[in-house]
C-alpha cells in the first residue's frame, strides 16, 4: 500500500532530460501528465512519446517548449500543432516495429505512464484497453508510474501487469475515454456495401475505427463463421460477436478468440470486454506482424486513405508536406492480408473531401507519403464501386481508379494525368 501516492508525489520521479513513454488512445493516464504538466518550471528537455492519446495534452502546449518536447509515433489532433510549433516532432515506424525500439534500446525509456484497473487478490492490473507498445514500455523504463482506475475493464492477454512491476501507483475513478458512433451517411453507406461485397464466409477481419468500417459491418448480419483479428476494434462488431457471425472459429491464429492491440468506443464497448475471455489483447508486435496475420485464411484487411494517385499510391499519413497522422499499422495488415490464402487488402475512402476536394488523384501531392505502394494495393473503394489493381498495368489502373472517382471530376482527372505522360 505504501506504492499508492498522489498525482504529484508521483510524478516527481520524472528528470529533466529524460525519455517518457504515454500509454495510448482510451487508455491516455492524463491524470498523470496534467501532474507533470504542472511541473513545467522544474523540467527541461523531457521528451514525451506516445501514439495516438485521447483528452487534452498540456504539455504539448507551445509554452513549455522548454520543458517538454513531444515525439508522436502517430499524431493525433491534441499534438498536431507541435511539428508547425517545433516542439515536436514525428517518428516513422509500423506498429508492429514500436515494442522493438524500446526492446532494442534505439529509445531508451526513463518512465512509463500507464493506465490499469486495480489489482485482483493476487496483486495483478490489468492494461485494460490498450496493449499496443505499453508492455515494452514497462519491460524497458526505469520507472513506472500507474493511475489506477477502478472504471478501466479487465481485459485478457499481454496486458497483465503485477503490482511489483510499477514503483507509484495514483488512484483515480474516472471514466475511460470514448467515442459514441456515428451517423453513417449515404456516401459512406455505399462504400460500406461494396466492402461487405468482397468478404466472403469464414474470413477474419481488420479495421479501424469510423462509419466507413461501422457501414461495411452492418451489412454482414448472413455472413457465417467470421473472424476478428485487428489493430484495434469498436462498437461495430459487438452486434456481429453475439449474433454468431463473428465466431473466430476458423481463424488461424488464437482461434474462438477475437484479436486486437487496443480498442476505442462507447461504455457499451468497454462493458462489453470486461473480464470477457471471449476478447484476447495482445501486443502490436504479435497482433500486427504480417508473419501471424497471413496465417489467417481470407484475411481481409479494410483501411482508409487521405488520397489515392492513379498508378495506386496510397497517401495516408500526410496532406502534402504537412504530416497528418502516421503509419501505423496499414502496411503490415495490407501486406498480411495480401499473403493470406485468398486475402484481400482493401482501402476504402470517400472520392472527395467534405469540402468536395478530389481524392482520387492524378498524382499525390508535393511532399505526400506513400504509405502503402501501388506494388502492394490490391482494392480500392469508393461510393461509386471497386478497383482491382492486383495485376494490372498503370494504364489498366488509372482507367479503374478514374471511373470510381467523382463523376464531376473524372474527365479532368484524366486529362490532367494522361497529358503528364504524353508531354
Amino acid at each position: 500500500m505504501s506504492k499508492y501516492v498522489t498525482a504529484a508525489e508521483a510524478v516527481q520521479i520524472v528528470k529533466s532530460n529524460n525519455r517518457v513513454y504515454i500509454q495510448a488512445a482510451a487508455a491516455t493516464p492524463t491524470v498523470l501528465t496534467k501532474a507533470l504538466t504542472a511541473r513545467a518550471s522544474e523540467l527541461h528537455n523531457v521528451e514525451i512519446c506516445h501514439l495516438h492519446t485521447e483528452g487534452e495534452a498540456p504539455y504539448a502546449n507551445p509554452e513549455f517548449s522548454n520543458s517538454f518536447h513531444v515525439n508522436s509515433f502517430f499524431i493525433g489532433k491534441n499534438v498536431r500543432h507541435t511539428l508547425a510549433a517545433g516542439n515536436g516532432s514525428y517518428t516513422p515506424v509500423f506498429l508492429s516495429e514500436l515494442p522493438r525500439l524500446f526492446r532494442k534500446n534505439v529509445l531508451p525509456l526513463d518512465v512509463a505512464f500507464i493506465h490499469v484497473s486495480p489489482p485482483d487478490n493476487h496483486g495483478y492490473c490489468s492494461l485494460g484497453v490498450s496493449i499496443e507498445a505499453t508492455v515494452a514500455a514497462i519491460e524497458n523504463s526505469n520507472y513506472v508510474v500507474a493511475q489506477v482506475n477502478s472504471q478501466m475493464p479487465r481485459t485478457f492477454g499481454d496486458g497483465v501487469i503485477h503490482v511489483s512491476e510499477i514503483n507509484y501507483l495514483v488512484e483515480v475513478d474516472m471514466p475511460i475515454y470514448g467515442h459514441e458512433p456515428d451517423a453513417i451517411t449515404e456516401q459512406e453507406a455505399k462504400i460500406g456495401i461494396h466492402v461487405a461485397s468482397l468478404i466472403e464466409d469464414e474470413s477474419t477481419l481488420q479495421m479501424g475505427i469510423g462509419s466507413i468500417p461501422n457501414a461495411a459491418l452492418a451489412n454482414l448480419t448472413n455472413h457465417k463463421n467470421l473472424g476478428l483479428h485487428t489493430e484495434m476494434f469498436s462498437d461495430g462488431v459487438i452486434d456481429l460477436i453475439e449474433s454468431g457471425v463473428i465466431n473466430c472459429n476458423y481463424k488461424g491464429t488464437v482461434r474462438g478468440r477475437a484479436l486486437a492491440t487496443f480498442l476505442i468506443g462507447s461504455k457499451r464497448l468497454y462493458d462489453f470486454v470486461d473480464d470477457n475471455p471471449f476478447i484476447e489483447m495482445r501486443e502490436s508486435s504479435f497482433v500486427n506482424d504480417t508473419s501471424v496475420i497471413r496465417k489467417n485464411k481470407k484475411m481481409v484487411a479494410i483501411n482508409s486513405a487521405i488520397e489515392v494517385d492513379l498508378t495506386g499510391q496510397v497517401c495516408a499519413d500526410s496532406i502534402g508536406c504537412r504530416m497528418y497522422s502516421g503509419v501505423g499499422g496499414q502496411m503490415d495488415f495490407i501486406r498480411g492480408a495480401a499473403l493470406s490464402e485468398g486475402g484481400k487488402a482493401i482501402i476504402a475512402l470517400p472520392s472527395v473531401t467534405k469540402k468536395g476536394a478530389n481524392r482520387i488523384v492524378p498524382f499525390l501531392k508535393q511532399g505526400a507519403g506513400v504509405v502503402t505502394t501501388r506494388s502492394h494495393v490490391q482494392y480500392i473503394v469508393t461510393e461509386y464501386g471497386i478497383a482491382d489493381l492486383y495485376g494490372k498495368t498503370l494504364k489498366q489502373r488509372a482507367e479503374a481508379l478514374i471511373n470510381i472517382a467523382h463523376p464531376d471530376h473524372r474527365e479532368a482527372i484524366a486529362r490532367e494525368y494522361f497529358d503528364a505522360f504524353n508531354s
